[in-house]
């Protein structure tokens, strides 16, 4: 069996996949400071209760956006799993698909993996938008090289950021309201926020389109991708295991050994 960790800034996904189907995933709050002792005693105990064991695991990949949490990831998979781990970004890993930018090291191993899961499952050249602690929209021709993108602010920083700049404002939950304007502060801001990023998304969506001309097709993933379904005029399918799947079409490229 294959773990794969995707370590972003805010939370950090574990899925396991039995060369047929991912088996099981799993969510922690990322913690860059957190040991590989204190992962593995959290894993075992989430894999003991769906019937599985450390001895199970075959291969260990890892994509992080956090450097200095590859040092305890990177300890986990060889203490614990007895595995040596390929880490996307490292010289040693091929991803199969091109960068073209300038300074490719500069484009996040997420967005990178994205790229490749996205390639693999859908036609011609696509815009992945990509909603998390950042919100991202990248460009993939229809070859899979990586293009280029957009990096704006996720939505829960942002919500985060109005709560703490302004006094009077509180903290809320994420939602599509009943109504554009609202009623009173909650509704504004929840207004606000949803709507506002629903136009962010389709705005950017159909400003790279004029710009490039060609037929995209637009997938949405991250963590908080789901609440946009039904509402953005522009995302033409939601994806949540986009991430994951191109991380084990990485690993099946690079493996010397099946799972």
């Amino acid at each position: 069996m294959l773990l794969a960790i995707d370590t972003g800034n805010t939370n950090s996904l574990f899925a396991i996949h039995d060369g047929q189907d991912w088996v099981v995933e799993w969510r922690i709050e990322t913690n860059d400071g957190r040991t590989a002792d204190e992962y593995a005693v959290w894993l075992y105990h989430l894999m003991r209760m769906r019937g599985l064991q450390f001895s199970d695991i075959s291969g260990c990949i890892i994509s992080t956006v956090v450097p200095q949490a590859v040092f305890h990831l990177r300890n986990l998979a060889r203490r614990h799993l007895g595995q040596e781990p390929l880490i996307i970004g490292e010289d040693n890993v091929d991803i199969g698909a091109r960068v073209t930018l300038a300074n490719p090291r500069e484009v996040g191993a997420d967005r990178l993996v994205n790229a490749v899961g996205a390639h693999a499952k859908y036609e011609g050249p696509l815009i992945l938008v990509d909603s998390g602690t950042a919100t991202t929209f990248d460009v993939i021709c229809e070859n899979g090289d990586f293009e280029g993108g957009i990096i704006a602010p996720g939505i829960n920083l942002s919500l985060r950021a109005l709560h703490d700049a302004a006094a009077k404002l509180p903290r809320i939950a994420i939602k599509r309201p009943a109504h554009i304007v609202g009623r009173n502060t909650v509704e504004a801001m929840q207004s606000g926020i949803f709507w506002g990023y629903i136009s962010l998304i389709d705005g950017l969506i159909k400003r790279i389109k004029q710009e490039d001309g060609r037929p995209f097709t637009v997938i949405g993933t991250g963590g908080v991708a789901s609440l946009f379904e039904g509402a953005s005029e522009q995302i033409d399918a939601f994806d949540s295991h986009l991430t994951i799947d191109g991380l084990y079409r990485i690993w099946l490229r690079n493996a010397k050994a099946s799972l």
